[in-house]
This record gives structure tokens, sequence and C-alpha cells, in this order.
């Protein structure tokens, strides 16, 4: 006798039967709504148990009306054949009710190859390495795409728009000069406090304008400036590109034949790489500014004596190393935050993701070149 298993409110049915070459067929009939709930497939799976079939098919001949609860049913049959490793047979199914049943198995296989990914540390290493190389292969890519782009600037062929580039200049620089004049003036004068209490010790409390100078000129104004712009317009970078590869943008341009690295990262390279010697300049103004009040104010030194100090200790190769340094920084942090921007994933959370490891790429670059340039100026007795 054949188990039949009936909703009598939505007059759904469906009967599961055994077939002489050994297919357990499931015949669906009725109305098959969402709101009328799920039948169970208990009595598939214990008939399944009982007596293993080869294959798992449908006759849909009586099928009138359905709607997801159909597939979300026929999703739970799949689980039961998964678990038996079964065949399931979908050529039964009508084909709006196929199409769909074979869209949500395709997502179950890739949600379960990915939960069989071998989880021990020697697996987890392995793929942190592969995954380290293969961000190095994109990075290299990217900074000689990045060259190209400038060269075909140099010879007046580049691709992007003036309009652009203006308004990422403000952004990159007038926007900026808030949040630069808070820290700067903040760490010069902390900078200059902490020379104070050491300094009057020994009645050398005149050199506190020596330290501050060359501190700011030399290093802290480049380090300070850049590690703002990591993580103000570093980022914003990332979030822009970012935004525009979840939205297909950027394949857009590429089919139209527009240049993404032209139109999108060389007037960001452009405008960042310009405006970090100038923001630089005018953190180490408000950053000596800072340790000046506080050499005024608590070591009661003449602000004219303060400033013709300043100006004594600092040299012009002090000055034009520290613009160098500031403006490599730039071009590094602009670097970062495009390329994060490029290799976001198609998610809106990776956008996130994307901005955060611009500022940690850019911040890991800006620190290395700082030492290599410490490195460099000792040799060359800087």
């Amino acid at each position: 006798m054949k188990p039949t298993i009936r909703n009598a409110a939505a007059e759904r049915a469906f009967t599961p039967t055994r077939s002489a070459d050994g297919t357990l067929m499931v015949a669906l009939g009725g109305t098959w709504r969402l709101q009328d709930g799920l039948p169970r497939v208990s009595e598939i799976e214990d008939m399944v148990a009982a007596r293993l079939p080869v294959r798992i098919g449908f006759d849909c001949a009586r099928l009138r009306v359905w709607d997801s609860s159909l597939i979300t049913f026929l999703d739970e049959i799949a689980g039961v054949a998964r678990r038996h490793h079964l065949v399931l047979d979908s050529d039964g199914l009508p084909a709006g009710v196929r199409r769909l049943f074979e869209l949500s198995e395709e997502v179950q296989e890739k949600e379960v190859s990915v939960a069989q990914v071998p989880r021990g540390v020697l697996a987890r290493i392995g793929a942190s390495t592969i995954s380290y190389i293969d961000g190095m292969r994109q990075g290299i890519a990217f900074i000689g795409e990045a060259s190209i782009a400038v060269c075909r600037l140099l010879t007046g062929r580049a691709q992007f728009r003036g309009s652009d580039f203006s308004l990422i200049v403000r952004e990159s620089g007038i926007d900026a000069l808030a949040i630069v004049s808070l820290i700067a003036f903040l760490a010069g004068a902390i900078l200059a406090f902490m020379g104070a209490v050491q300094l009057r010790r020994f009645g050398a409390s005149i050199y506190v304008a020596d330290m501050v100078g060359i501190g700011v000129v030399r290093e802290m104004g480049a380090m300070m400036t850049a590690m703002i712009m990591a993580g103000r317009t570093g980022a914003a970078f990332a979030a822009q590109l970012g935004t525009m590869k979840v939205t297909q943008e950027i394949d857009a341009l590429s089919i139209f034949g527009i240049s993404p690295m032209e139109f999108l990262v060389l007037p960001r390279l452009l405008a960042l790489t310009l405006m970090m010697p100038l923001l630089c300049i005018y953190a180490d103004v408000v950053a000596m500014l800072g340790g000046a009040i506080v050499g005024t104010l608590m070591l009661h030194l003449p602000l004219i004596t303060y400033y013709q100090e300043t100006i004594r200790s600092i040299t012009l190769i002090q000055l034009f190393g520290g613009l160098l340094k500031a403006t490599v920084y730039g071009m590094l942090i602009a670097l970062a935050g495009c390329l994060r921007g490029f290799q976001c994933r198609q998610s809106s959370s990776a956008v996130g993701d994307a901005a955060t490891a611009a500022v940690v790429t850019s911040i890991v670059l800006v620190v290395s070149a700082c030492g290599l340039f410490a490195w460099t100026f000792e040799v060359l007795g800087i």
C-alpha cells in the first residue's frame, strides 16, 4: 500500500513509491503554498533507511500550483539524498521548478565544499602562504599597470577627467587641514613638553627648539601626516573603488574601452602625491608652533629667541629630506588604497574589509619606507 501524505487545507500531497529499477519515486500533487507550512520528509527518509534505493525521482503530473515552499521541500529531499549518497533525478520536475531547484543545489554545493576545507594548522599555514604569494603577485602587477598609466600621462595619452582630479585634490588637501592641524599641534606640544622636563634640569631649555624643529622636519611631520592620510584618505580610496567594484562600475568602464587604472587610480595617485608634501610643510609649521607655545609658557623662553633657535637648527637638506619622504608616503598610501579597492570582493561587507586592509597596508608600507629612508640617509651622511 502506498503511503500518501496529504494536507487537507491546501489539498497538497506527495506519495513516495518504489519502482522495479530501485528508484524511489516521489509523486507531487495538489497546491503548494508557503502560508500552509511545509510537510515533513521523515516518511521518505524512513523508506530510504529501510531499503536503500538507487536514486530518487519525481512525478509532477498532478501538481497544480506551487511557490517557494515546493523548492524548500525539494531541498530537504536533496538533503536526504546527500546523507545517503543517492542520485537525485530532477527530470520529472516542471521546467521552472527544475531551474530554481538546480540553482539552489549549486549554492548548496558551494557551501558544502567550503565546509569541507581542512582546518588544521598546516592547512591554515598553506592557505595563508598561497594568499600572501597571490597578493604579492597582484601588488606587483598593479604597480606595473600604474607605472604604465603614469607614462601615458607624461605622453599626454591618459584618460581621466580634470573635474575628478580637482575634487580629489580638494578632498585630499584642503579638507584634511583640520585634522592635520589638530594632530600636528598636539604632537609638537607633547614633544616640547617631554623635552622641557628633561632639558631644564641641565639648564639647556633653549635646546627644546632644536629638538622639536629637527624632529618634526626630519621625521615626525611626514610620518604624522602619512598616518592621518592613511586612515582618512587611503581608506576612502579603498571604500570608493570597492563600492564601484561591487556595483560593477569598474567592469562597465572596461566594457566601454576606458582604462580603470587611468580613469580611477591615476587621478588619486597624482592628487595624494602632490598634496602630501604641502600637508607635510603645513604640519611642520603647526607642530613647531605647538612647541613654541610650550616653550614660551612653560620654560618662559622669549618667542623671538625660540624662533631664531629653530631657524638655526634646521637645514635645507633636512627640510627637503622630509618633503621627499612625504611624497613617497603619499604615493604608497594612494597605491595601497586603490589596490585594496580593486581587490574588493563582490559583497557589501567586503567594502569595509577593503578599507581596513588599505589602512593596515598603508601603515606597514609607510613604516617600512621610513626605516629604509633612515638607513639610506645614514649611509649618505645626511
